[in-house]
C-alpha cells in the first residue's frame, strides 16, 4: 500500500467518523474551515522547512511527485508538492486534525471532565467514624 494510498483512505476514515459513527459534523461547519485554515499555514511551514533542508525525505514510488533529490531541495510547488510538502503530509495533517476535533466534540457533548481539576484526586468522606478529620475511629 502507497503512502498515497493509506492518505486518501485516512481521510475517508476520518470523514466518516466525523459525519456517521460520531455524527459531530465538523466538517459542515464554517468555524472548523476557519480553524483547518490556520492550521494548514502552520503545518505548510512546519512540514516546508522538514522537507524543504531535506530533513525529511521520500520515495519516489509511495508519493504523487517525486522524490526529495539529494542535490538540491524539492520543488516549491508543482510536482505533487505545496510549500515543498507532498500533497499526502497535508491529507494526513487534514485527518488527524478531523479525527482529533470530532473526538473533542463527541466526548465534550458527553460530559467526560466537565470540571477539570489539577492535583491528586479528591476524597470525599461521608462524615462517619472512620472519617480521619473527626480524630476519631471507628474502632
Amino acid at each position: 500500500m502507497t503512502y498515497t494510498l493509506m492518505a486518501v483512505l485516512g481521510v475517508g476514515v476520518a470523514g466518516l467518523v466525523d459525519l456517521v459513527v460520531l455524527r459531530t459534523a465538523l466538517l459542515r461547519r464554517k468555524a472548523f474551515w476557519v480553524a483547518y485554515a490556520i492550521i494548514v499555514f502552520f503545518q505548510l511551514v512546519t512540514n516546508g522547512v522538514l522537507t524543504g533542508l531535506r530533513i525529511v525525505r521520500y520515495d519516489a514510488d509511495a508519493i504523487i511527485g517525486s522524490s526529495t533529490p539529494t542535490s538540491s531541495p524539492p520543488p516549491f510547488m508543482g510536482d505533487g508538492r505545496i510549500a515543498y510538502a507532498p500533497v499526502e503530509d497535508l491529507l494526513f495533517g487534514f485527518a488527524l486534525v478531523v479525527l482529533a476535533l470530532s473526538l473533542w466534540v463527541f466526548w465534550g457533548r458527553r460530559g467526560v471532565q466537565r470540571t477539570p481539576y489539577s492535583g491528586p484526586p479528591r476524597i470525599t468522606y461521608s462524615g462517619s467514624a472512620d472519617d480521619p478529620r473527626s480524630g476519631t475511629s471507628g474502632k
